[in-house]
């Protein structure tokens, strides 16, 4: 289905779009899905950006304090090219800090979960996917750095994407690791998703990394189950996982179990890759040039700065020390080189496989927690639910969360992950997968009555 072409070829009635907003706005009350709704909904389709990319004019803070009250005078390249094909922006969606967490609950106003608000809505994009759920008509603009667009995509029951690394331009978005961040996009169906992704990808010379990419669409009709990936997850999620394995195999496609030992390695070569480099950003975060203003001068310098700091979130601080850590003089050929050694073996292996056909996994390894029993795990057993997601981002491959079941009224997704320049043919899969399955939705804001 293309509800983007669903929409613009409707009539819509009188006051259409300021009752869109009027019920996103009561309903974000509850959920915590938007930073921000702009007053007005243009004619084109409905579409909302993660607050750490940049829109000009528009407050955009990465759900961070110390960046509060910034305003860019710019508009990231991803948003620019959506504005020029005539999509309507509608605000800016809720995150964890700078992207920093697993389930949206490093937030000042945590996302909740728009089936459930008693359990998480996943993070790092958090309000992205709350958004996505909630409306009838829109695609979000998102980001991805371990899993931020897989894991709320999962948890809140609708498709998320995350292209090649430099198929998308980076320019405008905020930083959390250089290397590892990719900007994505979620939907509810892929086709819309597909729709965006050719209208915005392409290389922009404002960002080095982006690719004018030689797309391919091989689909060789095999799926294939890592042992490392499939074995040890939650019972009722495997038990699910298994039948829509099934499900695949009657559509044609042929099952292989094949087993990546390395693959288990990818936790921690992602976060020290991840901290290192996110520990470079904060130094421009000084409480002096924008965001948050400190502005007692007759303080000692290193006092100065220190104020500032104390702005960011115990997530972030985290990160900022480990990371800072693993990259001193001492350590760094210990931890951090050997991490980008793990790197580049762990893609030697998985391109390997890869060039036999698709890897599917769970998602998640877990149901969607509630809030309360997220909010209790250690850092460490938060880390380690990214084991599914963490492997292709850390490769800059192409992959995809989509849901295929409901357990207990709360969603289940799958992520299917491909080759460089394969995403075409990956989205292709999960388009044909919808036109057998109806996605479920709570909410239906903007729904063409």
């Amino acid at each position: 289905m293309n509800s983007i072409r669903e929409f613009l070829d409707a009539e819509k009635p009188e006051g259409y779009g300021k009752r869109v907003l009027e019920e996103l706005s009561k309903l974000n009350e509850k959920l915590n899905a938007f930073n921000n709704i702009t007053g007005r909904l243009g004619e084109g389709m409905p579409f909302s950006v993660k607050d750490n990319i940049c829109v000009k004019g528009v407050e955009t803070t990465a759900s961070s304090r110390i960046l509060k009250g910034y305003m860019p005078a710019f508009n990231a390249t991803v948003v620019q090219r959506m504005l020029d094909n005539k999509f309507s922006f509608i605000g800016k969606t809720n995150m964890d800090e700078f992207g920093f967490g697993s389930f949206g609950l490093n937030s000042q106003k945590p996302a909740r979960n728009p089936f459930d608000e008693n359990y998480v809505a996943g993070g790092s994009s958090s309000g992205a996917a709350v958004a996505t759920s909630v409306l009838k008509y829109h695609v979000a603009m998102a980001e991805s750095t371990g899993g931020s667009i897989s894991a709320p995509a999962a948890f809140c029951g609708v498709v998320g994407f995350t292209p090649t690394y430099g198929a998308l331009s980076r320019h405008g978005l905020i930083d959390y690791a250089n290397s590892l961040d990719k900007i994505g996009i979620m939907a509810r169906h892929a086709a819309d998703i597909r729709y965006v992704f050719e209208m915005i990808r392409g290389q922009d010379p404002n960002d080095t990394t982006s690719i004018e990419g030689k797309y391919a669409s091989e689909d060789r009709k095999r799926i294939i189950l890592v042992d490392q990936l499939v074995n040890g997850i939650d019972k009722e999620v495997e038990s699910s996982f298994m039948g829509l394995v099934d499900k695949l195999e009657g559509m044609g496609y042929k099952i292989i179990r094949k087993s990546v030992p390395f693959i288990e390695k990818a936790i921690p070569a992602y976060y020290t890759i991840a901290m290192a480099e996110a520990s470079t950003h904060p130094a421009s975060y000084s409480g002096f040039k924008y965001g948050y203003k400190n502005e007692d001068f007759t303080q000692h310098y290193n006092q100065f700065f220190t104020s500032a700091r104390e702005q960011f979130g115990e997530e972030a601080k985290r990160r900022i020390v480990l990371g800072t850590f693993v990259r001193s003089a001492s350590v760094r050929d210990k931890y951090y080189s050997k991490a980008l050694k793990v790197r580049s073996l762990l893609l030697h292996e998985l391109e390997g496989v890869l060039n036999e056909g698709f890897i599917l996994s769970p998602t998640m390894p877990i149901q969607v927690p509630r809030v309360d029993d997220a909010g209790s795990l250690t850092p460490l057993e938060v880390y380690k639910t990214d084991i599914m997601t963490i492997p292709p981002n850390l490769c800059g491959l192409p992959h995809v969360s989509f849901p295929y079941a409901y357990h207990k009224g709360m969603p289940l997704a799958a992520q299917l992950v491909t080759k460089q320049w394969n995403d075409e043919a990956m989205l292709g899969l999960v388009d044909g997968w919808e036109k057998g399955f109806k996605y479920r939705f709570k909410y239906n804001i903007g729904e063409l009555r």
